[in-house]
């Protein structure tokens, strides 16, 4: 491909009020005015002061008769996430501790970032609809990332570029501390082309006003790119040469799926290198593509000027047409800008997923304040579009997930949900210990209400048993199997979630042991949604996947539980499932968990414990003097 290039007047990238003009495209620029500085430091001044009152569960009640000497920021406070009436028909399948707004439509996470004590998300946001368009920017911030304050939305279609949509893109923090997000622009004729915004006022906590740059679009689809296939741009990063770096989703000769990388040194001006980062075939559209470094010997999280020996890159892509989130592990030539894969047969769009059920366009971020580096992604609906529309919502985030190399195999992601999610536990758990699950045996559990559950389960297995284990089953894979109910000599053992008394429904999370005619086996870890619930019109699938196992581990899961999703971690986070159910029956008191051992030729010893999840706060933001109307 040959590199494009445009001509724009170049980014000012100073915070100093005197002379830190408004991005244009003129030649002619705009001074802030002595009022509007003022203002600023004033509306600063007086946002800090809120801040100081929030405590760490950020609960805030503001004074009675509040008053402003200075106008905030002239904000369309009518400009937020709605509030939806509640329907008792419905209610039950909305989580209690998953992020999701009161109503409308929400899909992709976009530049997640971390600033002056808070986490900003930013989101893909229908404030008019339970269904796609109108995409705007919602925002919202938190302290620990499981309870939120939404902020009046980011930004919205407005401007040709993106009348048909603001679409997906990443936060970049500069040097001087100015903070810039570059994103897709639908426009008016549906072709794609990339935008620059810049927040107006870097030093506020919450990033409330955010401007787009006057000589927008910054970047048009290249020669060779169709305009329908150039989209997602990444964070940006410097490269040794003292050039910022991008990624970019796109495809060329339809099926070839594909990284484009720039070059800029002013954020307005970019060049694209005549070869991409990287490309595979036979994989379609790449969207939401991500490049980070993972360590080989900790287990901290890594920023992207973190480079060294002990590192290694991870590439990812969203697939358009399979709708899956796809990763590989390699190494990133920095210099020439091409990343290569450890293992070419798992390569990217080909080998390994972030989560084996229902996930996608997912984007990670380095959390600076805790040396982690973050994943988010959305969970979409399985059920009919009619009953989002009816319901008045639809779709919701992952808890976010610490991302990290699994320094024993290191050829896969360790995904955990974020240390925070802890916090919303019980004091109190039901514990139940080594419990014989002989084949076939079906254990209930009693604990109450099971609609809010965070679970940690354990089974171990006789080795001898397993090694005199003759059968060989190395066809078996989760999705093609007929799920639970499939018995084998070494599986399926588990947790059955979401199920009524009588498991008329019921979501069965198991582990299914598969050996090969040489002796060897190898471990599945599978989510069986054929039968949660009595609803034909909702989706049903079997999720899941192969996870390692290595000598000495027992075999143990993670199940985050919250009425209509549940997220399963295998192995400590080595394979991941997610599941979206529409119980009938299993609802509120109605839920119960089980344990299960469905195997013919081995008894199964079972440890688990279960607490009960509180509700996640997701309130409008509680600054004294706005008023926002739900």
């Amino acid at each position: 491909m040959m590199a494009s290039s445009t001509t724009t007047t170049p980014l000012i990238l100073h915070d100093d009020p005197e002379n830190l003009p408004e991005l244009t495209g003129s030649p002619t620029t705009r001074r802030l005015s002595i009022a509007k500085v003022l203002s600023g430091i004033l509306v600063s001044v007086l946002v800090t002061c809120a801040l100081v009152a929030l405590i760490n569960n950020q609960t805030y009640e503001p004074p009675a008769a509040t008053t402003f000497a200075t106008q905030l920021p002239n904000i369309d406070l009518k400009r937020v996430p709605g509030k939806l009436d509640s329907s008792a028909e419905v209610e039950w399948q909305r989580s209690a501790y998953h992020f999701q707004p009161d109503k409308n439509f929400i899909s992709d996470p976009d530049g997640p970032m971390y600033h002056m004590g808070w986490y900003h998300l930013f989101y893909q946001y229908n404030p008019e609809s339970a269904i796609w368009g109108n995409i705007t920017w919602g925002h919202s911030v938190s302290k620990d990332m499981i309870n939120w304050f939404h902020l009046p939305f980011a930004m919205v279609p407005d401007h040709w570029y993106d009348i048909e949509g603001v679409m997906t893109g990443s936060a970049t923090v500069l040097p001087n501390g100015q903070i810039i997000m570059l994103y897709t622009g639908n426009a008016y004729d549906l072709s794609q082309v990339q935008c620059l915004a810049y927040a107006v006022n870097s030093s506020d906590p919450l990033l409330i006003e955010w401007k787009k740059y006057e000589g927008n679009p910054v970047l048009f689809p290249p020669p060779g790119v169709g305009y329908k296939d150039f989209r997602d741009p990444s964070t940006l990063w410097l490269g040794p040469d003292g050039e910022y770096r991008m990624v970019m989703g796109s495809k060329h000769n339809e099926t070839i799926g594909c990284a484009l990388i720039y070059h800029t040194t002013n954020f307005t001006h970019f060049e694209l290198k005549e070869e991409v980062l990287h490309a595979v075939p036979h994989t379609g559209m790449w969207e939401c593509v991500d490049l980070y470094p993972v360590s080989t010997v900790h287990t901290n999280g890594l920023d992207m000027v973190d480079n060294g020996p002990n590192v290694k890159y991870v590439l990812k892509q969203s697939g358009d047409e399979d709708r899956h989130d796809w990763y590989a592990i390699g190494s990133y030539d920095v210099v020439n800008d091409k990343w290569y894969p450890d293992d070419p047969e798992n390569d990217v769009g080909i080998g390994l997923r972030y989560d084996f059920g229902k996930f996608y366009a997912s984007k990670t971020f380095y959390d600076q304040h805790k040396k982690r580096r973050v994943l988010w992604g959305y969970v979409g609906e399985t059920d009919p579009q009619k009953y989002d529309i009816s319901k008045g919502w639809a779709n919701i985030l992952n808890i976010p997930r610490t991302v990290v190399l699994d320094t024993k195999t290191k050829t896969n992601l360790i995904q955990w949900p974020i240390e925070e999610t802890e916090n919303l536990r019980s004091k109190t758990y039901d514990e139940f210990k080594d419990v014989e699950l002989r084949p076939g045996s079906l254990v209930p559990l009693e604990i109450g209400t099971a609609t809010q559950l965070d679970i940690v389960a354990t089974f171990e297995i006789d080795q001898k048993m397993l090694e005199s284990t003759l059968e060989a089953d190395v066809l078996f894979n989760c999705t093609t199997s007929e799920g639970s109910v499939a018995r084998g000599a070494l599986g399926p053992f588990g947790v059955v979630v979401l199920a009524d008394a009588q498991r008329s429904e019921q979501l069965p999370v198991y582990f299914y042991i598969a050996k090969d005619i040489d002796g060897t086996s190898r471990t599945y870890f599978c989510a069986d949604e054929t039968r949660s619930s009595k609803d034909v019109s909702v989706g049903k699938w079997v999720y899941g996947s192969s996870v390692p196992v290595l000598p000495g581990e027992k075999y143990n899961m993670r199940l985050l539980v919250d009425h209509s999703i549940v997220e399963g971690f295998a192995q400590n986070g080595r394979t991941v499932v997610t599941s979206r159910v529409y119980p009938t029956k299993a609802i509120y008191n109605a839920a119960k968990v089980f344990l299960f051992n469905n195997a013919t030729g081995i008894s199964v010893k079972a440890s688990i414990k279960i607490w009960k999840m509180a509700k996640a706060e997701l309130n409008p933001f509680p600054l004294p003097g706005w008023t926002f109307e739900l």
